[in-house]
């Protein structure tokens, strides 16, 4: 026994073998476990731009459409709610959205409106202060809960009020103004919310 001879081209040979089968078996291992941690179908498709026409929002109009799961207000402004947003000014926390809220819009949105066409806003419903989804009060006459309204969003759960551009007034909970996500218009009478005319998500 002692006196064997020892093969050492079959032993180089088992040795290759038995590494490149581990090998294999490691790599298919991993692969699946790598794959998991990319986001399913579902999760891309919810995070993907969403395309909306226009056509049918009349005058004075919300329109609620879901992006990321979130609610997107788009209203059609009249020409006299648009006129009434200067005089606003005094009674809100950040008027020109430069202060606190700078960071709740885009720059292209960082303006009186709010957005690119001054008619049209596209904002997230959610509220600032503890994320309730804010009624659209759209009328401009005396409510419960401001006998000056000039329309906009009242908050029911904490009774946070926001103006026809999504400006927070003064003196209710919530600190910002409701968030513009980035959008792009493809036409006249389509947008597409996720994604700006500069292709930012």
């Amino acid at each position: 026994m002692a006196n064997e001879v020892v093969d050492q081209g079959r032993r180089r040979f088992l040795t290759a073998t038995t590494a490149v089968v581990g090998g294999v078996g490691v790599v298919a291992a991993v692969v699946p476990f790598i794959k998991s941690w990319e986001p399913s179908a579902r999760a891309k498709a919810a995070g993907a731009p969403v395309t909306q026409s226009l056509k049918k929002v009349e005058p004075g109009q919300q329109l609620i459409v879901a992006w990321r799961s979130l609610p997107v207000f788009i209203v059609n402004r009249t020409p006299t709610q648009l006129a009434a947003l200067p005089a606003q000014d005094p009674r809100l926390v950040d008027p020109t959205s430069t202060g606190t809220s700078a960071d709740q819009q885009p720059k292209y949105a960082q303006n009186g409106t709010r957005s690119i066409k001054p008619e049209w806003l596209v904002m997230v419903g959610i509220c600032t202060h503890l994320g309730c989804v804010p009624d659209f009060v759209g009328e401009m006459k005396p409510e419960p809960f401001d006998p000056n309204w000039q329309g906009g969003y009242y908050c029911p759960c904490h009774h946070s009020r926001y103006d026809m551009a999504g400006r927070v007034y003064q003196g209710v909970p919530a600190p910002k103004n409701m968030v513009i996500p980035p959008y792009q218009y493809l036409d006249d009478s389509t947008i597409q919310i996720g994604v700006d005319a500069q292709g930012a998500a």
